[in-house]
């Protein structure tokens, strides 16, 4: 598989990055699989407590060797600084953050040796994070699960955008499940690429069976993005997200509106497998997903369809 930027800078071998997803990468197991398989693994420390964090870090360590790992990040969770002591301590090779500025924090991490990766989904705040000094970005289309952006811009016209004004390396985030979508992203100029909905339907993701099976059931165009008073959520077309869309619309009451919108949560789908009422949150690449295989199963048929794309290309 191509060598890119990215995977010289990271120390990987494949220019595959699985994101960090509350609950799915909440733990060691899958980081560290997608790491020992040639990836690079992100422990996802949003929805964890300090304690648990710090001992997904060291199991990771101690599994995956001297290979690179990496944790996420959101800025703007209580006890950030905290967790970024963690993240100091544990001398943790890659940062993937989110939600907040990283200008404040990126002279401690960088006298580390650590790189820092910020997450975007807009021009404007590429901008910010690349003049703040970041070593990379990835950029989020409008396929993306979770929260993608509000302006509707696509992860191809995003990627290519941001692959020709900024000079920094790029992650594509959104609307890849397989190899070839890999390879398509590539060809834009991305020097890797973050699959989220993908790890999600793994053995070694963290999240409730029932949120699996969703992945499982949901095609190319059973998701939509709710929320559009709020911070947009991509998810599943459940009877929360038929509500929300309704309210969208037509609730005058914005009060009301920003209750029913706290009325559920990720961790009711992800945790307690609640999908009719949950936050089930996937991307449009979940219609491109018909497995639950391991991860380290997934990395291999990552690279091998790669291979493909590429003979279909040049043969």
């Amino acid at each position: 598989m191509k060598q890119t930027r990215l995977t010289e800078m990271l120390n990987i071998r494949y220019p595959i990055i699985q994101a960090g997803m509350s609950w799915a990468s909440s733990n060691a197991a899958l980081p560290s699989a997608v790491t020992n398989a040639g990836g690079l693994g992100v422990i996802a420390a949003g929805p964890m407590y300090l304690d648990a964090f710090r001992d997904a870090v060291r199991e990771v360590k101690q599994k995956v060797g001297d290979k690179t790992f990496a944790v996420n990040l959101p800025l703007y969770r209580p006890e950030a600084e905290r967790f970024l002591d963690v993240i100091e301590d544990e001398r943790v090779p890659v940062v993937f953050a989110s939600q907040g500025g990283p200008k404040a924090h990126l002279a401690r991490f960088h006298a580390l040796g650590t790189r820092w990766i910020h997450v975007v989904s807009t021009l404007e705040h590429a901008r910010k994070a690349t003049a703040a000094g970041v070593d990379a970005l990835v950029v989020v289309g409008a396929e993306a699960g979770g929260h993608p952006p509000a302006n509707g811009v696509s992860t191809l016209v995003a990627v290519r955008r941001a692959a020709t004004e900024f000079s920094i390396p790029i992650v594509a985030g959104g609307g890849v499940a397989d190899g070839y979508g890999i390879a398509a992203l590539l060809a834009l100029g991305a020097d890797a690429v973050q699959l989220g909905t993908r790890f999600i339907a793994t053995r070694e993701s963290g999240v409730h069976e029932n949120y699996k099976r969703a992945v499982l059931e949901t095609d190319i165009d059973g998701t939509t993005l709710v929320g559009i008073r709020q911070l947009p959520i991509r998810m599943t077309k459940n009877a929360f997200a038929q509500a929300v869309l309704h309210a969208d619309i037509n609730e005058r009451d914005q009060a009301a509106y920003e209750a029913l919108f706290a009325s559920s949560s990720l961790r009711q789908a992800a945790l307690e497998g609640d999908i009719e009422r949950g936050k089930v949150e996937l991307g449009q690449s979940a219609g491109l997903v018909n497995d639950l295989p391991g991860a380290a199963e997934v990395v291999k048929r990552l690279v091998d369809e790669y291979d493909a794309a590429i003979r279909r290309l040049i043969e």
